[in-house]
C-alpha cells in the first residue's frame, strides 16, 4: 500500500513537471525584457532625479539580480518577502557613494528601482509555484503577472495622486503620516553622514550576525543531510527579528499542527496541509477587518503586554 502511496505521488509529480516545463518561457526572451527595462531606466531616471546618474542606476540593476534571487529564495522558504530589506541595501550603498551632494535623493530613487525589482521577482515566483501545484502553464501566469504590471503602472498614480490632492500626506497632523517615508529619509541621511551616530557596537554587530548567517548556511550545504536538518535556517530566523514575535508564533503553531498531523496521518497531511495552512492565514487576514473596526471604537483587547523604560525610584 506504502508502494503504490509513493508511486502515485511520483506520477503526480511528473504531471506536475509535465505541465509547468511544457510552456516554460524562453530564457532570451526573460533576458532581453530585463535588459530593455534596464536601459530604458538607465535613460530617463537621471532625468527625473539629477543626482541619482546613469551608472549609479546601471549597477542597481546588475545589484538587484542577485539580490532578486535572494528574495524569491527566501520567499519561498517562509513564503514572506523582504524587499524592503534589500531596498535598504541599495540605499545605503547609493547614498554613501554619491555623498552630500544630492546622495539623499539619490539613495531613496535607487532603493525605490531595487524594491521593484526584488519584489516583483518574489511575487512571480510565488505565482509560479501557484501554476506547479494548480496545474496551470507558465506562460498564462507570466501573462497574467505582465497585465497586472501594467494596470498596476496605471492605477498606482492615480491612487497616489488622488491621495495628494484629497489630503495632506507625510504631515505629523494629517491621518495618513507617511512614517516610512520619515523614516527611509533618516536612513538615507544616516548613509550620507556616517555610522557614527549608531548605537555603540551596532555595526560590529551586524557583521558578526552577517558572518554567522554565512557560516550555518555553509554547515547546511556541506555536511551530511541527517546532520543538516538540525541546523536552523538563517533566512528563516532572521524573520522574526524583522516583522515581531507574532509571525514566528503563528508559524511555530502551523508547524507544531503539521508535525502531529504528519505522525497521525501522514497522506492526509500531503494532501490538505497546503489548503489549510491557506485557510488560517486567510481567516489571520480577514481578521484585521473587524480589528480595524474595534480600534475605530476604542475597544481593547482584553488582555494587553507593553514595554516601557524603567523608572528608577
Amino acid at each position: 500500500m506504502l508502494d503504490s502511496e509513493a508511486s502515485n505521488s511520483q506520477r503526480e509529480q511528473q504531471k506536475r513537471d509535465e505541465v509547468f516545463l511544457k510552456d516554460r518561457i524562453p530564457t532570451w526572451f526573460a533576458a532581453s525584457g530585463y535588459v530593455g527595462l534596464a536601459a530604458i531606466s538607465t535613460a530617463t531616471m537621471p532625468l527625473i532625479f539629477p543626482p541619482l546618474k546613469w551608472y549609479l542606476v546601471l549597477c542597481s540593476y546588475v545589484i538587484a539580480l542577485a539580490l532578486a534571487f535572494c528574495n524569491s529564495y527566501g520567499s519561498g522558504l517562509t513564503d514572506w518577502s523582504l524587499a524592503s530589506t534589500y531596498g535598504k541595501i541599495g540605499l545605503f550603498i547609493i547614498s554613501s557613494l554619491v555623498g552630500s551632494n544630492g546622495g539623499v535623493l539619490a539613495g531613496l530613487a535607487a532603493c525605490g528601482v531595487m524594491m521593484s525589482i526584488v519584489s516583483t521577482a518574489a511575487d512571480l515566483m510565488q505565482d509560479f509555484k501557484t501554476g506547479y501545484l494548480t496545474l496551470s502553464s507558465a506562460k498564462s501566469m507570466f501573462v497574467s503577472q505582465l497585465v497586472g504590471t501594467a494596470m498596476g503602472c496605471i492605477i498606482a498614480p492615480l491612487t497616489f495622486w488622488m491621495f495628494w490632492t484629497a489630503f495632506e500626506i507625510g504631515t505629523p497632523d494629517s491621518p495618513y503620516k507617511a512614517p516610512y517615508a520619515v523614516i527611509y529619509r533618516e536612513m538615507a541621511i544616516l548613509a550620507v553622514e556616517g555610522f557614527s551616530e549608531l548605537p555603540k557596537h551596532c555595526l560590529a554587530l551586524c557583521c558578526g550576525f552577517f558572518v554567522a548567517a554565512l557560516v550555518l548556511n555553509l554547515l547546511r550545504d556541506l555536511i551530511p543531510s541527517k546532520v543538516s536538518r538540525f541546523i536552523p535556517i538563517p533566512m528563516a530566523m532572521a524573520v522574526p527579528f524583522y516583522i515581531g514575535a507574532y509571525f514566528a508564533i503563528d508559524m511555530f503553531v502551523g508547524t507544531v499542527i503539521l508535525f502531529v498531523w504528519e505522525r497521525v496521518n501522514k497522506k492526509d497531511s500531503e494532501d490538505y496541509a497546503g489548503a489549510v495552512a491557506s485557510g488560517l492565514i486567510c481567516g489571520d487576514g480577514i481578521w484585521t477587518i473587524p480589528s480595524a473596526i474595534l480600534s475605530i471604537f476604542r475597544i481593547d483587547p482584553p488582555i494587553c503586554m507593553y514595554f516601557g523604560p524603567s523608572v528608577s525610584s
